[in-house]
Protein backbone atom coordinates (compact mmCIF):
# COMPACT_ATOMS: atom_id res chain seq x y z
CA UNK A 1 0.00 0.00 0.00
CA UNK A 2 2.85 2.37 0.87
CA UNK A 3 4.40 1.70 -2.56
CA UNK A 4 1.14 2.57 -4.32
CA UNK A 5 0.81 5.82 -2.36
CA UNK A 6 4.43 6.75 -3.11
CA UNK A 7 4.00 6.00 -6.82
CA UNK A 8 0.80 8.04 -6.88
CA UNK A 9 2.57 11.00 -5.29
CA UNK A 10 5.41 10.78 -7.83
CA UNK A 11 2.97 10.67 -10.74
CA UNK A 12 0.95 13.61 -9.42
CA UNK A 13 4.20 15.57 -9.06
CA UNK A 14 5.26 14.65 -12.59
CA UNK A 15 1.85 15.73 -13.85
CA UNK A 16 2.19 19.12 -12.16
CA UNK A 17 5.67 19.63 -13.66
CA UNK A 18 4.26 18.73 -17.06
CA UNK A 19 1.41 21.19 -16.54
CA UNK A 20 3.86 24.02 -15.80
CA UNK A 21 5.81 23.29 -18.98
CA UNK A 22 2.60 23.06 -20.98
CA UNK A 23 1.33 26.35 -19.58
CA UNK A 24 4.55 28.04 -20.71
CA UNK A 25 4.07 26.79 -24.28
CA UNK A 26 0.29 26.94 -24.65
CA UNK A 27 -1.48 29.96 -26.16
CA UNK A 28 -4.27 29.49 -23.60
CA UNK A 29 -4.50 31.70 -20.52
CA UNK A 30 -2.82 30.25 -17.46
CA UNK A 31 -5.88 30.63 -15.23
CA UNK A 32 -8.09 28.76 -17.70
CA UNK A 33 -5.66 25.88 -17.98
CA UNK A 34 -5.19 25.77 -14.22
CA UNK A 35 -8.95 25.71 -13.58
CA UNK A 36 -9.49 22.67 -15.80
CA UNK A 37 -6.26 20.87 -14.86
CA UNK A 38 -6.51 21.15 -11.09
CA UNK A 39 -10.23 20.45 -11.21
CA UNK A 40 -9.48 17.18 -12.97
CA UNK A 41 -6.54 16.47 -10.70
CA UNK A 42 -8.55 16.85 -7.50
CA UNK A 43 -11.41 14.81 -8.97
CA UNK A 44 -9.06 11.96 -9.87
CA UNK A 45 -7.88 11.90 -6.26
CA UNK A 46 -11.43 11.80 -4.93
CA UNK A 47 -12.10 8.78 -7.16
CA UNK A 48 -10.07 6.38 -5.00
CA UNK A 49 -8.47 8.61 -2.37
CA UNK A 50 -10.12 10.95 0.12
CA UNK A 51 -13.75 9.93 0.49
CA UNK A 52 -13.36 7.26 -2.21
CA UNK A 53 -16.27 7.97 -4.55
CA UNK A 54 -15.41 4.78 -6.41
CA UNK A 55 -16.73 2.73 -3.53
CA UNK A 56 -20.08 4.48 -3.12
CA UNK A 57 -21.28 4.17 -6.74
CA UNK A 58 -20.46 7.80 -7.60
CA UNK A 59 -16.96 7.19 -8.94
CA UNK A 60 -18.19 5.82 -12.27
CA UNK A 61 -19.96 9.07 -13.06
CA UNK A 62 -16.94 11.10 -11.97
CA UNK A 63 -14.46 9.09 -13.99
CA UNK A 64 -16.66 9.32 -17.07
CA UNK A 65 -16.51 13.12 -16.80
CA UNK A 66 -12.77 13.26 -16.15
CA UNK A 67 -11.61 10.73 -18.75
CA UNK A 68 -14.04 12.01 -21.33
CA UNK A 69 -15.16 15.63 -21.65
CA UNK A 70 -12.64 17.22 -19.27
CA UNK A 71 -9.61 15.55 -20.87
CA UNK A 72 -10.70 16.44 -24.40
CA UNK A 73 -11.62 20.00 -23.45
CA UNK A 74 -8.26 20.52 -21.73
CA UNK A 75 -6.28 19.10 -24.67
CA UNK A 76 -8.14 21.23 -27.19
CA UNK A 77 -7.77 24.39 -25.15
CA UNK A 78 -4.07 23.79 -24.53
CA UNK A 79 -3.44 23.51 -28.28
CA UNK A 80 -5.72 26.24 -29.61
CA UNK A 81 -5.85 28.72 -26.74
CA UNK A 82 -9.64 28.91 -26.41
CA UNK A 83 -12.62 26.94 -25.14
CA UNK A 84 -14.74 24.97 -27.57
CA UNK A 85 -17.52 23.31 -25.60
CA UNK A 86 -18.66 21.26 -28.59
CA UNK A 87 -15.43 19.22 -28.34
CA UNK A 88 -17.20 17.41 -25.51
CA UNK A 89 -19.29 15.71 -28.18
CA UNK A 90 -16.17 13.99 -29.49
CA UNK A 91 -15.41 12.58 -26.06
CA UNK A 92 -18.79 10.86 -25.87
CA UNK A 93 -18.20 7.68 -27.97
CA UNK A 94 -15.03 6.40 -26.23
CA UNK A 95 -16.27 7.69 -22.88
CA UNK A 96 -19.53 5.81 -23.24
CA UNK A 97 -17.79 2.55 -24.08
CA UNK A 98 -15.44 2.99 -21.14
CA UNK A 99 -18.48 3.55 -18.93
CA UNK A 100 -19.77 0.22 -20.20
CA UNK A 101 -16.63 -1.40 -18.86
CA UNK A 102 -17.24 0.25 -15.48
CA UNK A 103 -20.88 -0.83 -15.52
CA UNK A 104 -19.77 -4.44 -15.85
CA UNK A 105 -17.47 -4.03 -12.87
CA UNK A 106 -20.25 -2.38 -10.92
CA UNK A 107 -22.46 -5.37 -11.67
CA UNK A 108 -19.82 -7.62 -10.10
CA UNK A 109 -19.28 -5.36 -7.06
CA UNK A 110 -22.84 -4.39 -6.20
CA UNK A 111 -24.82 -7.33 -7.61
CA UNK A 112 -27.05 -5.14 -9.71
CA UNK A 113 -30.07 -6.96 -11.04
CA UNK A 114 -28.83 -9.06 -13.93
CA UNK A 115 -31.38 -7.98 -16.53
CA UNK A 116 -30.87 -4.29 -15.77
CA UNK A 117 -27.10 -4.54 -15.96
CA UNK A 118 -27.28 -6.36 -19.30
CA UNK A 119 -29.50 -3.64 -20.78
CA UNK A 120 -27.25 -0.90 -19.42
CA UNK A 121 -24.10 -2.56 -20.71
CA UNK A 122 -25.56 -3.09 -24.18
CA UNK A 123 -26.79 0.50 -24.31
CA UNK A 124 -23.39 1.91 -23.38
CA UNK A 125 -21.54 -0.48 -25.67
CA UNK A 126 -23.56 0.14 -28.83
CA UNK A 127 -24.56 3.81 -28.51
CA UNK A 128 -21.24 5.05 -30.02
CA UNK A 129 -21.83 2.96 -33.14
CA UNK A 130 -25.25 4.49 -33.72
CA UNK A 131 -23.70 7.94 -33.30
CA UNK A 132 -21.11 7.17 -35.96
CA UNK A 133 -23.74 5.92 -38.39
CA UNK A 134 -25.58 9.23 -38.05
CA UNK A 135 -22.36 11.19 -38.53
CA UNK A 136 -21.43 9.10 -41.58
CA UNK A 137 -24.82 9.76 -43.21
CA UNK A 138 -24.72 13.49 -42.48
CA UNK A 139 -21.04 14.37 -42.86
CA UNK A 140 -18.41 11.83 -43.94
CA UNK A 141 -18.16 8.13 -44.73
CA UNK A 142 -14.98 8.04 -42.64
CA UNK A 143 -17.14 7.84 -39.54
CA UNK A 144 -17.97 4.27 -40.48
CA UNK A 145 -14.37 3.20 -39.84
CA UNK A 146 -14.82 2.42 -36.09
CA UNK A 147 -17.69 0.09 -37.04
CA UNK A 148 -15.00 -2.44 -37.97
CA UNK A 149 -15.02 -3.34 -34.28
CA UNK A 150 -18.79 -3.92 -34.17
CA UNK A 151 -18.61 -7.74 -34.56
CA UNK A 152 -16.24 -7.86 -31.59
CA UNK A 153 -18.70 -5.77 -29.58
CA UNK A 154 -21.50 -8.24 -30.33
CA UNK A 155 -19.31 -11.13 -29.16
CA UNK A 156 -18.50 -9.33 -25.91
CA UNK A 157 -22.14 -8.49 -25.27
CA UNK A 158 -23.02 -12.16 -25.75
CA UNK A 159 -20.31 -13.18 -23.27
CA UNK A 160 -21.68 -10.68 -20.77
CA UNK A 161 -25.07 -12.40 -20.86
CA UNK A 162 -23.47 -15.76 -20.09
CA UNK A 163 -22.60 -16.24 -16.38
CA UNK A 164 -19.84 -18.65 -17.36
CA UNK A 165 -17.98 -16.09 -19.49
CA UNK A 166 -19.03 -12.70 -18.09
CA UNK A 167 -15.92 -12.35 -15.94
CA UNK A 168 -13.73 -12.22 -19.04
CA UNK A 169 -15.69 -9.21 -20.28
CA UNK A 170 -13.65 -6.43 -18.58
CA UNK A 171 -10.48 -7.47 -20.37
CA UNK A 172 -12.30 -7.93 -23.66
CA UNK A 173 -13.98 -4.54 -23.29
CA UNK A 174 -10.62 -2.89 -22.60
CA UNK A 175 -9.24 -4.38 -25.83
CA UNK A 176 -12.30 -3.19 -27.70
CA UNK A 177 -11.81 0.33 -26.27
CA UNK A 178 -8.21 0.32 -27.51
CA UNK A 179 -8.99 -0.65 -31.11
CA UNK A 180 -12.12 1.48 -31.19
CA UNK A 181 -10.14 4.47 -29.94
CA UNK A 182 -7.35 4.01 -32.49
CA UNK A 183 -9.84 3.83 -35.35
CA UNK A 184 -11.65 6.85 -33.93
CA UNK A 185 -8.43 8.87 -33.95
CA UNK A 186 -7.77 7.78 -37.54
CA UNK A 187 -11.31 8.86 -38.45
CA UNK A 188 -10.70 12.32 -36.99
CA UNK A 189 -7.51 12.67 -39.01
CA UNK A 190 -9.20 11.60 -42.25
CA UNK A 191 -12.35 13.70 -41.90
CA UNK A 192 -12.02 16.91 -43.96
CA UNK A 193 -13.96 19.04 -41.49
CA UNK A 194 -15.09 18.17 -37.98
CA UNK A 195 -18.75 18.95 -37.36
CA UNK A 196 -19.59 21.27 -34.48
CA UNK A 197 -16.02 22.65 -34.33
CA UNK A 198 -15.78 26.29 -35.32
CA UNK A 199 -12.75 27.59 -37.19
CA UNK A 200 -11.09 30.57 -35.52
Amino acid sequence: MHTVVSLGAVLYLAGCVGFILLAMLSPARMEHLAMVYFGGLSSSFLYTGGIGLKYIALGDVLILIIFGPISVLFAYMAQTGYFEWTTIYYATPPGTQHRGHLAQQQHARHRIRQEASQVLYALLLFTPYSMFVVLAVKYSVWYLLPLVTLPHAFRIEKEFRNPATMYSVPRQTAKLNLFFGLLYVLTIFCTPHLPFISRK
